[in-house]
């Protein structure tokens, strides 16, 4: 089976190897692929991989080889699912692989934002406490968790590890998720008005796209703190900023953004009491291990003929 990885690089920069697709047959992994690129670097594969590389019905027109397609990540609207059905072609994803690196990253967020320890470590390096009166100092307020409540949006396998490091850290938890029947399940106004943290892991939906926006926010507590590890447009981050501008929101750390790589124009970028990621909550190398071990699970059950995590049955 001849198997083309459009881009592999983000998955795997070096430090894990393709050894598993490669017992499966002949691979070839491209670090990246321009679209233009896209139907020649395919060519007569029988599997090919994408994690952002769109595959439009016009890529698998033009390559009718084509009979299983992995997607790099959970999830897959980079691919025309519908052509790809049309075609008799399952697409694959990988459900989940990232649930205790995204948890841990939010709060790896949240306590920076509560401590600010690289800037207190600057300062100590720059001569600071050195030469201060005190035995100690701070630049900044610092916030204790315990007592504090964290309202979720979304609350799948990501938000449910969250809230169990939030209950660790003396947190009190309120949910918002249309979907979910749990006892801390509350509507949205609820939710907001009672948090002082707002984290968010719903999937971008019609429903979501758009959802903190001015008016959710002014139903926020003054001085809360936002966290946004799901998806960009959930959040109108034109909104966002202004309400980091006049304080009503203490802080917010997002790594994720409406365009990524983010645009130098995102209202953001420019933000005070703003922290901004490059989309890694994700990326530690035991969570990309296990992407990379489900990808090829989702290919060797193809060839067995009892394919899984298939997103167009």
């Amino acid at each position: 089976m001849k198997i083309v990885v459009l881009d592999g690089y983000t998955l795997n920069p070096g430090d894990l190897s393709w050894d598993g697709l490669e017992a499966l047959g002949s691979v070839t992994v491209y670090d990246r692929t321009a679209n233009d690129d896209i139907v020649k670097r395919i060519g007569n594969a029988e599997a090919i991989y994408t994690n952002k590389t769109p595959v439009t019905r016009a890529v698998l027109d033009a390559c009718p080889s084509v009979r299983f397609i992995g997607v790099l990540a959970t999830g897959y609207n980079v691919v025309d699912v519908e052509a790809a059905k049309e075609k008799g072609i399952p697409v694959c994803n990988v459900p989940t692989y990232g649930t205790a690196a995204v948890a841990q990253y939010v709060f790896a967020l949240l306590l920076e934002i509560c401590h600010h320890v690289a800037d207190h470590d600057a300062a100590v390096k720059n001569g600071e406490w050195t030469n201060n009166k005190d035995f100690c100092f701070w630049k900044h307020p610092l916030i204790e968790l315990a007592g504090k409540t964290l309202g979720l949006i979304g609350y799948g396998r990501i938000g449910k590890a969250t809230a169990k490091i939030a209950r660790a850290f003396g947190m009190n938890v309120v949910v918002y998720d249309d979907y979910a029947n749990e006892p801390e399940c509350v509507p949205i106004n609820g939710m907001i008005a009672a948090s002082d943290v707002i984290s968010i892991h719903c999937p971008l939906t019609e429903e979501t796209r758009g959802l903190i926006n001015a008016e959710t926010i002014k139903r926020m507590k003054d001085g809360v703190i936002l966290i946004n590890t799901a998806r960009g447009p959930v959040v109108n981050e034109a909104d966002l900023a202004n309400a980091l501008e006049s304080g009503k929101v203490y802080y917010a750390a997002t790594d994720v953004a409406s365009t990524e790589p983010i645009l130098m124009d995102n209202p953001l970028m420019k933000a005070r009491h703003c922290i901004i990621t490059p989309h890694i909550a994700w990326a530690n190398k035991e969570s990309r291990k296990r992407l990379m071990d489900v990808a090829v699970e989702d290919l060797r059950a193809f060839i067995q003929g009892e394919p899984v995590n298939v997103v167009n049955p």
